[in-house]
């Protein structure tokens, strides 16, 4: 598993992101694009107390190219080469439209362009209700916290629940929080499985909770901009948060980790007798892996020699502590979880590969 920051670092970047940080329902009119020659592109908006000037961060420049339907590689081009032309169509089409945006501003930068409908379920307000039911479970281990531009992490593994894969092979019960602030994915509570040999972490996506960001709709006839002061920002979704504490003690229950435990140890009696080159091969393209990560899966099986489903599982999850991006990284533990639900039929797929 990939190592992050400690909890108290998180503790801290996310009082100082709570002081900088600003939302704002913005009608399309009252916002335009202004990119000067060296491609620096700023949402400039009427606000109340004056014109407001933002720089966009590559995600909110990716979401605005989407919510105004321009392909974004031709927007990234207009940025770098006709930042003119670039200005006229995006400014054209925010005239045209008569919609509102949910803005968000972090460090002066627009980090997000959402629908007047996403809901906030901000990392503070998750953090400060989720980590004392964490620390609640015995003898728990913040294994690896991290706060990515785009979502936060919380990865904790509890000792008293426990299972040997083989002799000397002991795999515990966990937990990873996934939420992401700016519209990349929704808020999630789901079990973990945590290798104590190699430290790899598998995420049993397909077992947990999901909150999607979308609220009721904040529109108004009026043409103005609703700023959210810091006594909204608090999450008023308590009855949500009693489901996350349900969720967090279901996740590491005996019961629930006996079947995900018993999944990952079925894959122990699947032979891998095609070619293992083969075999990685059909995994990337199944799974959308770059030759740098197919490679890394291939070093990892062939390395640790265990030609076997359990070991192409293990080699996936082993491989995520390599990669240099968190969230690509946590991805590698999400599709760990996702071989050990493939059917049989997909299975033969990848093991008799040739």
């Amino acid at each position: 598993m990939k190592t992050g920051r400690s909890l108290v670092n998180l503790a801290y970047e996310l009082e100082r992101q709570l002081a900088t940080k600003k939302d704002m329902i913005v009608p399309s009119s009252l916002m335009c694009c202004q990119t000067d020659d060296v491609g620096s592109c700023k949402l400039v908006i009427e606000e109340d107390s004056g014109v407001g000037k933002y720089d966009f961060t590559s995600l909110a420049r990716r979401q605005l190219a989407d919510k105004l339907k321009i392909p974004f590689a031709y927007f990234e081009r207009m940025r770098t080469e006709q930042p003119g032309l670039l200005d006229r169509n995006v400014n054209t089409w925010l005239q045209t439209e008569r919609d509102r945006r949910m803005i968000r501003t972090l460090d002066g930068k627009v980090r997000a362009v959402l629908s007047d409908r996403y809901r906030r379920l901000d990392n503070i307000d998750l953090a400060e209700n989720v980590l004392p039911i964490l620390q609640q479970l015995p003898e728990v281990r913040f294994e690896s916290v991290e706060l990515t531009e785009s979502r936060m992490y919380i990865k904790a593994v509890t000792p008293r629940v426990q299972a040997e894969m083989a002799p000397g092979d002991v795999v515990q019960a966990g937990i990873v929080i996934m939420n992401s602030e700016v519209g990349h994915g929704t808020l999630s509570v789901q079990p973990l499985i945590y290798r104590l040999v190699c430290s790899n972490g598998l995420i049993a996506s397909d077992r947990g909770l999901r909150k999607t960001h979308v609220g009721r709709l904040l529109s108004s006839d009026e043409e103005t901009i609703t700023v959210f002061r810091d006594d909204t920002l608090a999450a008023d979704d308590k009855a949500f948060f009693l489901k996350v504490r349900d969720v967090v003690q279901a996740a590491v229950s005996e019961t629930n980790f006996a079947q995900v435990a018993e999944k990952l140890k079925k894959t122990l009696g699947i032979a891998l007798t095609g070619d293992p080159v083969k075999t990685v091969e059909v995994l990337a393209n199944r799974y959308a892996l770059n030759e740098v990560e197919r490679a890394g899966v291939l070093r990892h099986l062939i390395v640790e020699g265990d030609l076997s489903g359990y070991g192409l599982v293990n080699a996936v999850t082993h491989y995520s502590q390599e990669v240099d991006d968190y969230d690509r990284a946590t991805e590698f533990e999400v599709l760990g979880g996702k071989l050990i639900e493939l059917p049989a039929s997909e299975w033969r797929g990848l093991a008799e590969a040739i």
